[in-house]
């Protein structure tokens, strides 16, 4: 491992998916892989930067009063990103991103009201028209146990009100997008089984998989390689 602690990845003369989106409910350690990956495929980084939200805080303590502006916030957040990343493609190189601008609905559906959502949908209709598609999507895929334990584990303050039905309702709501999910090719990933903070063969063991795949639907599950 070189000393600025990236893993070194050995590619076998394979090129890299360009833009990867690693997705994920919240605590599954999306934005973790997405830094790993972009910094041992000399990928640059496409972070949503939930602490950047003002919103967020007063959302997990009552999701009621700020779930819109919350809603609003981050869906603003993420267009610009992609705008800025369309605007710069002349120059930019790869990119590795810890969300999928198509997944932003999904919050929507289980925090807003009826009208909420319906205002929301007409927001998101204009913003996202031509939001660049994936040439790989990763979905780490984790039960609502193990999100909480690293929820808790990671010790964020404004974490701390998250609840159990919210994350249950929240993995149903990812389950269900990505049965159906065909835009771009998909991995899915056992993340309740991977340790990609303190396991260097999990996380090789991953990027050897995804470097193969160019279509369809794949699953890893990291007990195979053990």
């Amino acid at each position: 491992m070189p000393d600025n602690g990236t893993i070194a990845i050995d590619l076998k003369g394979r090129t890299p998916p360009a833009f990867i989106a690693v997705e994920g409910a919240i605590g599954v350690g999306k934005t973790t892989l997405a830094k790993k990956l972009a910094a041992s495929l000399g990928h640059a980084t496409l972070l949503e930067e939930a602490e950047q939200n003002p919103f967020l805080e007063k959302f997990y303590r009552n999701p009621g009063q700020a779930a819109l502006a919350t809603q609003l916030f981050f869906l603003f957040q993420r267009t610009q990103s992609i705008q800025d990343m369309r605007q710069a493609d002349i120059f930019a190189p790869a990119r590795v991103a810890d969300f999928l601008v198509e997944k932003d609905p999904l919050f929507a559906r289980i925090t807003l009201d009826s009208d909420e959502y319906q205002l929301y949908e007409k927001v998101y209709r204009q913003l996202t028209i031509d939001a660049p598609k994936p040439d790989l999507v990763v979905y780490l895929q984790a039960s609502t146990d193990v999100l909480l334990a690293r929820i808790e584990q990671r010790g964020l303050a404004m974490e701390r009100h998250i609840d159990r039905d919210y994350l249950e309702r929240l993995n149903e709501v990812y389950s269900e997008f990505f049965l159906y999910y065909d835009d771009a090719p998909l991995l899915i990933v056992n993340a309740s089984e991977i340790d990609l903070v303190n396991s260097v063969d999990d996380y090789k063991h991953l990027v050897d998989y995804l470097l193969d795949i160019r279509s369809g639907r794949h699953y890893f599950n990291p007990t195979f390689f053990r």
